[in-house]
């Protein structure tokens, strides 16, 4: 498969914004510092009669020049995405708002649609192909990056990569809707009555920091797996059996609970852990509403919080599944206030292992890490032209990370996508769907 880049541009803000620089975080610098890899697939539109040829169909369906535009045009809200990564004076990453702008790319691909997303595996591969390249270490480094490939099929791939210190899964999904709401000629306060908030000082530690928890998921001790060789699978699961999952756990007991309970063991089964060895979920909450008061609805960047549920493997297998799942419940319950500010004072103190710990160590085999995009709105990414009919990451990022997102058609039920090593696969599926 070959991709072929027609233009790159840098798209600057359509409007004259704030130059300054942008204090981050203790959860900005907490997270990979990596641009995520996201694509989007959009089928090729119905004939529409005398159309003949390919120029013309690019000139309608997904119109760079439209999208470019409309980019422009959020990047007067989304102001830091136009700038770059940059070291304040004692060394501490920050945001350079200089208006210099995103890259955008267009590119021509010789495969179809149904050849890459038939079968879609997140890859290094896949990310090359659709996804802007560019180093995410070290400033000055681009913080936003787009690439609308044409395919031979007639169908469109965009394929986005944004800094994750400028933003989470939420920030991302604000951006998102903000662009393909300018580019279908809508005004983007019909989707965000209020611009984004970018003071990021309401999550600074206090003083003195102290932390009233222990937070081991931020130690650099708990990444201490080697680098092994894993491959990705997205793994459908129907309405019926997701309701069978459920019904394993109590009443009420939410979807991403139930499920994750199920993926660590049947990663348990596949990876024939010691019964008395110790296995370690990573689980990330959305702190939006649980601090006090909480953060405005429309804050933009990085406002996750990692907790750690540990349980012994013989648990994992033996226990009832619902067990597993209240333990999941108990450790996403206890994110509060008082948690959110001990894990933001914690990594002001231990501030170089935050950042070691955020930068790409491996966890160890015996562990798990599953983020829920459940109720994001991901699949509503209509530029204009309908929306996609695919979405996920274009790669992974280390064996034992795993995504549950929600099917397309919310009657189709979720979708895990999870890394794992190939060697565990064949065992991995049987546990996972019960056969």
């Amino acid at each position: 498969m070959k991709v072929e880049v027609v233009d790159t541009t840098l798209v600057a803000p359509s409007e004259p914004t704030p130059r300054h620089t942008l204090w981050l975080s203790n959860l900005d610098l907490a997270v990979p510092k990596t641009h995520t890899p996201l694509v989007y697939y959009y089928p090729a539109p119905p004939p529409a009669g005398d159309g003949d040829g390919d120029g013309e169909k690019e000139e309608g369906f997904f119109a760079p020049e439209r999208l470019r535009e409309a980019l422009a045009r959020a990047l007067v809200p989304f102001y830091p995405l136009a700038g770059r990564m940059a070291t304040g004076p004692e060394g501490r990453l920050e945001i350079d708002c200089n208006g210099e702008g995103a890259l955008f790319v267009v590119a021509r691909a010789d495969f179809t649609g149904d050849e890459m997303f038939r079968d879609f595996e997140p890859s290094p591969e896949a990310r090359r192909l659709l996804v802007p390249f560019a180093a995410s270490g070290d400033p000055p480094c681009l913080l936003a990056m787009v690439q609308v490939t044409f395919l031979k099929c007639g169908g469109v791939a965009v394929g986005t990569g944004m800094h994750h210190v400028t933003m989470d899964g939420a920030g991302a999904i604000q951006f998102i809707r903000t662009w393909t709401t300018l580019a279908r000629g809508l005004d983007a306060a019909s989707v965000h009555p209020t611009p984004p908030v970018h003071d990021r000082t309401v999550l600074r530690a206090r003083s003195p920091p102290h932390a009233t928890f222990e937070h081991p998921v931020y130690s650099p001790s708990n990444l201490n797996g080697l680098p092994r060789p894993f491959v990705t699978r997205v793994y459908a699961v129907s309405p019926k059996l997701l309701a069978g999952i459920k019904s394993s756990c109590a009443p009420g007991v939410s979807t991403y609970c139930a499920l994750t309970a199920h993926l660590w063991r049947a990663m348990c089964v596949a990876r024939g852990l010691a019964p008395d060895a110790e296995s370690r979920l990573r689980v990330p909450a959305n702190i939006r509403q649980r601090l006090r008061p909480p953060l405005p609805a429309n804050y933009f960047g990085n406002a996750i919080v990692r907790d750690l549920v540990t349980v012994r493997v013989g648990d994992v297998l033996s226990q009832p599944l619902g067990f597993v799942a209240e333990r999941i419940k108990r450790a996403v319950a206890r994110v509060d206030d008082a948690f959110v500010r001990s894990v933001i004072d914690y990594l002001e103190v231990e501030s170089e292992k935050g950042s070691q710990a955020a930068r790409g160590q491996f966890m160890p085999e015996t562990d798990l890490w599953v983020v829920s995009w459940l109720g994001m709105p991901i699949h509503d990414a209509d530029f204009g032209w309908g929306c996609p009919k695919f979405v996920a990451p274009a790669q992974m990022f280390g064996s034992g990370t795993a995504y549950v997102t929600q099917a397309p058609d919310k009657d189709d039920g979720v979708s895990v996508l999870f890394a794992l090593e190939p060697e565990y696969l064949q065992c991995f599926e049987k546990a996972f769907y019960g056969e």
